[in-house]
């Protein structure tokens, strides 16, 4: 329980620190991963569902957040070509340069609030586990072992 108790501590407070310290850039922590899945695609794009997937988030709470990003001129919506229902999620070059501009700020803090307080840790074996834990929310239940 201490171990569980001391994630979620660690989860919230980390979170919110990062959030806080991209407000200079006019982002918050969700704007900021939505920009850097749209900025790693050749194209600067992604289908909402694909860009809800990877962020976690679901369709209408993305569409919020896309809203927004859409008001401040950071990501414009395209209707797919090929599927009437598909919109995608375009990265705008004022986006790209909103990242880029937050982005030292964001590895920096993550490295400050995160990686050095790790030091001698094995983060290959902390990330291991942290994926198996992904692994398990995101794939069907197993059924459980009966003895």
């Amino acid at each position: 329980m201490a171990t569980w108790q001391a994630f979620l501590r660690a989860s919230i407070l980390l979170m919110d620190r990062l959030d806080a310290e991209l407000h200079g850039h006019a982002l918050s922590l969700a704007d900021y991963e939505i920009l850097v899945n749209l900025s790693a695609e050749p194209a600067g794009e992604l289908r909402m569902t694909e860009l809800a997937a990877r962020t976690l988030v679901s369709r209408s709470g993305l569409t919020r957040r896309l809203d927004r990003l859409v008001e401040s001129g950071l990501v414009e919506r395209r209707n797919c070509p090929t599927d009437r229902r598909g919109v995608y999620a375009v990265l705008t070059d004022l986006g790209r340069r909103r990242l880029e501009d937050a982005a030292p700020t964001h590895v920096e803090g993550v490295r400050r609030h995160f990686i050095s307080r790790l030091e001698g840790q094995d983060l290959h074996a902390l990330a291991a586990s942290l994926n198996a834990v992904v692994e398990s929310a995101v794939s069907p239940a197993a059924p459980a072992a009966h003895s």
